[in-house]
């Protein structure tokens, strides 16, 4: 008699997953490409106080949190969460509008925002990730936005430096990109395991 109700809380878990598996997978290539196109654009980046950033790597640095916001808005479709992901939508549009003027200031104000963004945003992954802990792969969620938080007070610091580059911010987005990994990995075993207890029951 228990057999029908006990995959109940494993179904409603993996509800979603299909949708996150695919989502954190497209985060995870796209932040791969990301990151590489960055280290290759920064090259051609002036650092110091008012030298500006070239082009390409502008382009790119407004583009990431332009993405985040699409990331934030599909998730938001169909998630139990999606006040603070509306939240997270906010942020990463103000960022966006902040990167596009710190980019014609140079690189120690792209950090300064980049660091604030990735403490706020780390913030926001944390709670959504601890509201879903129950879920397969969200323990690499957890630590991302736990990571992202000292990122970002790192990223604030850095900017103080001299000689200071975005290649950092590189970095970071690989290290995001390994997460949204490995938790996409998971929740795909989430979903056949749901799948194979709706099986047996």
């Amino acid at each position: 008699m228990s057999t029908s109700t006990a995959p109940a809380p494993v179904a409603a878990g993996a509800g979603a997953a299909p949708t996150l598996r695919r989502l954190h997978l497209a985060r995870s290539g796209f932040a791969l490409v990301w990151a590489v196109l960055l280290f290759v654009a920064a090259s051609g980046t002036a650092s110091g106080t008012g030298s500006g950033v070239a082009v390409p790597t502008a382009v790119l640095l407004v583009l990431y949190p332009v993405v985040d916001v699409v990331a934030a808005l599909v998730d938001a479709r169909s998630s139990r969460v999606g006040a603070l992901l509306v939240g997270n939508v906010v942020v990463s549009a103000v960022t966006a509008v902040a990167l596009a003027v710190a980019v014609t200031s140079g690189v120690p104000a792209v950090l300064r925002v980049w660091g604030v963004w990735a403490v706020v945003a780390g913030l926001v992954q944390l709670a959504v990730a601890l509201r879903r802990r129950r879920m397969r792969g969200h323990g690499a969620m957890i630590a991302s936005g736990a990571l992202s938080v000292l990122a970002g007070a790192s990223f604030v610091l850095a900017a103080s430096a001299p000689g200071a580059g975005v290649a950092p911010v590189a970095g970071y987005a690989l290290l995001g990109g390994a997460f949204f990994l490995v938790s996409a990995l998971r929740l795909g075993r989430a979903g056949q395991g749901a799948r194979g207890a709706a099986t047996v029951a």
